[in-house]
Order: structure tokens, then C-alpha cells, then sequence
């Protein structure tokens, strides 16, 4: 649920906005005064709504729209057929979304869902992002100033495609705003209705879709961006040589003396080398997945190294054999040609120190040396990890894969002078992460034919430029147009209602 504070304080704030504006517009001496500002600031001011309007930006905005004509007109002439496309494919990926959705309701164990931010954006999004991400619930409050600022950039780039297009197609510009909605921001553009009913449908559509395909442009730039950045960073920063830790949670099971440090590189988890941040997750990802790997310990070793310990069965079935309370002794188990269920409890790190990793007893097989590979008897899930990070000491982690993966921040980056931030590819990679995410749902969201998004008029466009002539008469189109927008606001609703109850509810 969302923080009891975060609502007190969005709420208070909205409450004292409008409480001020209502008492300002009923003062008999301020009320002249106070409108008189507002209208000269291009402010106004509703329940959970602030919007500013402006004209100072009308110069430049027709500077772009006369820029080039013959540009300009194959550029929204391509956005036009990308809106277009967008429309009928939103559709299809929304339907898609309800259905995998309502399975995985009606599924007793759903799948998990991996819906860490900033995992969330490396790929070309779908809406499923955009109607289950949600501040306070499942965005880090960390997140928070990466997350508004790529949904205010998106809105403007699309505000700026819908002007420079009216501009481009003789339609006057009344002005350029921006709002606040709740807590979400946007912008908006005031274009004269009347020159936008008398030009044709074709240029409307241009209009009309130039948002989408904005926002679209956008997404690739951002993705070309965060693929190019290695290049652009080169002379700053390299890569290919481990992941650099940028953060370690104070709660983090990493987090100590023989823990990691900010700086330190991570070159190998276990015996899967990590060559940049896709590395780790992918070695703990594996780790997690596949049963806890061996060590080959001789026999002289073995048996100078354990003590005898009573062994016992865990709730969970698996099996304790140190019951000493100590932090630095680890139940293993191991087989030998007589018994293969064989215990000892063991001093974790002189057991894994210049150990080769093993499966069974056959790959500790060497130079005649009677071995046996002893394998770490932990809970059910909980996995016994060597993380390599020179020239310090490994770390040894008990536990769970992605608690570590969850509590260590890591860069692919790593500065090549001592000068140079470690936070800055940080950075640039998560907002643009977020910039492909936000602004590629922004696209899909409003391609959809639903009423009050541009959906709505790219379809009332689209039917009267194709069904004029099928359809001779007007009010009959207008009745099609209706029944889509009904359906595609059904479906937009469904999948709003249900991304939320998914992200809240569960």
C-alpha cells in the first residue's frame, strides 16, 4: 500500500492549495487582485489540478513548425502512418496485457513478477509498465525525481510534436503549459479549434499523431543513447573488466567488515566470471536457479578439519549438523563408497579458500589424492556464495541470491581517474531507462482509441479519411467511432483497474 505519509502530505498540500484559492476568490479585496494575477501568470488553479499556460514560447514553436517545409512534411507524414500502426497495435498489446493478467489472477502461485525499476527499462516497454508502476508502492522513493522528470520530458516532447505539426499545417498556436495533476506532471498546447475543423482529415491525422510519434522518437533516441554509451564514455570511464559497487544497503547481507565496499569490482561469483552489471544478475540468476555447487576437499583435510555434531532434520527437510552457534562454521555434506549421506561441520572459508568448485566426487579426482566434494547443506533456497572482489578478501554470503542482488547497486563503469564520479553512468543509464519506458508507454497509452487521449481523434481522423465513402452519412460514422472509443476505453480501463489491484491488492 501506499505510505500513510505520502498520502497525508499529498493530500494536506492539495487541500491547502485549494483552500487558499478558495479563499481568495471569495475575498471582496483580494478577489479583483488575486484573479488579475492569475490571469497575467497564465495560472489556474482546480481540485488536484494546477496548470500553467503561456504564450512566451510561441515564436520558437513557429520557428520550428516553418523550418524546412519539405522536412517537415515527410516527418509527419511517417508519424502519421507510426500513429496510425500505433492505434490498431496498442490495441492488440493491451488485449494481450488483460489476458496475461487475468491468468495470472486466476493462477494460484503467479508467476513472479520482476518489477524492480531500473530492470524495467532496458527493453522497448509495453503498457504493463505504465499501469503498474506506481510511487510509493513498487518505485523506490530513490526513484522518485528519475521517475517525474522522464514523464515531464516525455509529455513535452509530445506537446512539441502536436504544435510544430498545427504549425506546420497552417493551424493557429494559442500557447504552451505545463500542469500538475495529483503528483503527476504534463504539458499541453492551445491550438485554435476552429482552423483544426477546417483542414482535412489527412491533416488532422498528422496533427494528431505527431504526439505518438514524439514520444516514439524519443524512446529510440534514449535507447541509442544508453547502447552508445560505452562509446561515449570511453574516454572517461572503461568496461568489460567487472561491475564496480556504487551502493551497499545498510541492511544488506553484504554489508560488513569481509562485506563489500563502495569501489570494490566484483570479477567472479563462484565460478562464473562478471564482466559488467548484466554479468551479476545473470550469475546470481543462475545461482539461484541450479542446486548449490561443491568443494573438493582431501580427505586428510576433511577429517582435520570437522568435529563431531549432533545432526537433525530442518522443518524444511534439509539437514543442520553445527550446533555450535557459530558464524563461521557451515554443515556440509558429502558421499564416499559406503555412505552417501555423510555430514560434518566445517570452517567455511579455510573449506573454500583455494578449493576448485565441484558437482560430484569425480571432479575432485587428481594427482591420486583422495577427495570428496563436500557441498554446503543449507535451507531450501538459501545458497553459500563466493564473491570475488580483489585485491580484498572473498566475501562468503549465506543466503538468498537476490537479497544481494536487491542490496548492492553496481556499475559496468569504471572511472579511469580517481576524480571522476562513479554515479554519473549511474545516472545517465536510469534516466534513460526510464525516458525509453515512460515515453514508449506515454505512446502506446495515447494511441489507444479512447476518449480524451489522442486516440480519439487520430480514429475520428482515420474514419473520416477511409469510410467517407463507404459510409456516406456523417452521424453513421460518428456512431462506429463512438462504439470503438467505447470499447477501447473499456479496455483501457480494464487494464488501468487491474494493474493497480496487481500492484496493491497482492
Amino acid at each position: 500500500m501506499i505510505p500513510v505519509p505520502v498520502v497525508v502530505t499529498v493530500l494536506g498540500g492539495w487541500c491547502a492549495v485549494y483552500l487558499a484559492d478558495t479563499l481568495l476568490k471569495s475575498s471582496n479585496s483580494l478577489k479583483a487582485s488575486y484573479e488579475d494575477w492569475l490571469l497575467t501568470y497564465g495560472l489556474s488553479v482546480s481540485p488536484f489540478h494546477l496548470r500553467w499556460q503561456t504564450a512566451l514560447f510561441n515564436r520558437q514553436f513557429y520557428n520550428w513548425g516553418r523550418w524546412k517545409p519539405k522536412f517537415l512534411y515527410l516527418w509527419f507524414s511517417v508519424g502519421m502512418v507510426f500513429g496510425i500502426v500505433a492505434m490498431f497495435g496498442s490495441v492488440i498489446l493491451l488485449g494481450k496485457t488483460l489476458l496475461q493478467t487475468l491468468t495470472q489472477m486466476l493462477t494460484e502461485a503467479p508467476k513472479a513478477q520482476n518489477d524492480r525499476m531500473l530492470q524495467v527499462v532496458v527493453s522497448v516497454p509495453s503498457s504493463g509498465l505504465c499501469l503498474r508502476t506506481v510511487p510509493g508502492v513498487n518505485l523506490p522513493i530513490s526513484q522518485l525525481t528519475y521517475f517525474f522528470s522522464a514523464i515531464l520530458i516525455s509529455g513535452v516532447i509530445h506537446e512539441v510534436g502536436h504544435g510544430v505539426a498545427a504549425i506546420r499545417e497552417q493551424v493557429r498556436f494559442n500557447g504552451f503549459g505545463i500542469f500538475i495533476f495529483i503528483v503527476y506532471p504534463g504539458a499541453f498546447v492551445d491550438l485554435f479549434t476552429t482552423h483544426l475543423q477546417l483542414i482535412s482529415p489527412v491533416q488532422q491525422l498528422r496533427i494528431f499523431c505527431a504526439g505518438v510519434w514524439h514520444n516514439f522518437v524519443l524512446g529510440v533516441a534514449s535507447f541509442m543513447v544508453l547502447f552508445l554509451l560505452p562509446a561515449i564514455l570511453f574516454p572517461f570511464y572503461y568496461t568489460g573488466v567487472g561491475a564496480l559497487v556504487t551502493e551497499v544497503a545498510e541492511d544488506s547481507p553484504a554489508n560488513g567488515p569481509r562485506g563489500l565496499f563502495v569501489g570494490d569490482l566484483v570479477t567472479n561469483l563462484q565460478d562464473c566470471p562478471v564482466y559488467n552489471v548484466e554479468d551479476w544478475n545473470s550469475c546470481l540468476g543462475d545461482i539461484s536457479e541450479k542446486s548449490q555447487v561443491g568443494y573438493c576437499v582431501s580427505a586428510a583435510t576433511l577429517q582435520q578439519l570437522s568435529f563431531p555434531a549432533r545432526v537433525y532434520r530442518r522443518l524444511d527437510g534439509t539437514v543442520e549438523c553445527c550446533s555450535n552457534n557459530s558464524l563461521t562454521d557451515i554443515c556440509f555434506s558429502y558421499s564416499n563408497k559406503l555412505d552417501s549421506h555423510l555430514y560434518a561441520c566445517l570452517p567455511a572459508r579455510k573449506v573454500i579458500e583455494a578449493s576448485k568448485v565441484c558437482r560430484t566426487n569425480m571432479d575432485c579426482h587428481k594427482d591420486f589424492v583422495p577427495s570428496f566434494c563436500v557441498t554446503p547443506s543449507l535451507e531450501n533456497q538459501t545458497r553459500l556464495i563466493r564473491v570475488k572482489h580483489p585485491p580484498h578478501i572473498d566475501m562468503l554470503y549465506v543466503g538468498h541470491p537476490m537479497h544481494l542482488q536487491y542490496t548492492v547497486s553496481l556499475s559496468s563503469f569504471v572511472p579511469r581517474q580517481n576524480f571522476l564520479s562513479i554515479d554519473l553512468p549511474v545516472v545517465i543509464e536510469t534516466f534513460c531507462k526510464y525516458l525509453i519506458s515512460l515515453s514508449g508507454a506515454l505512446a502506446v497509452i495515447n494511441a489507444v482509441p479512447c476518449f480524451a487521449l489522442d486516440g480519439q481523434w487520430i480514429l475520428n481522423s482515420f474514419l473520416e479519411a477511409t469510410l467517407s465513402s463507404l459510409i456516406v452519412e456523417k452521424q453513421n460514422r460518428e456512431l462506429v467511432g463512438f462504439l470503438i472509443l467505447l470499447a477501447g476505453s473499456a479496455l483501457l480501463a480494464a487494464n488501468v483497474a487491474l494493474g493497480l489491484w496487481m500492484v496493491t491488492a497482492r
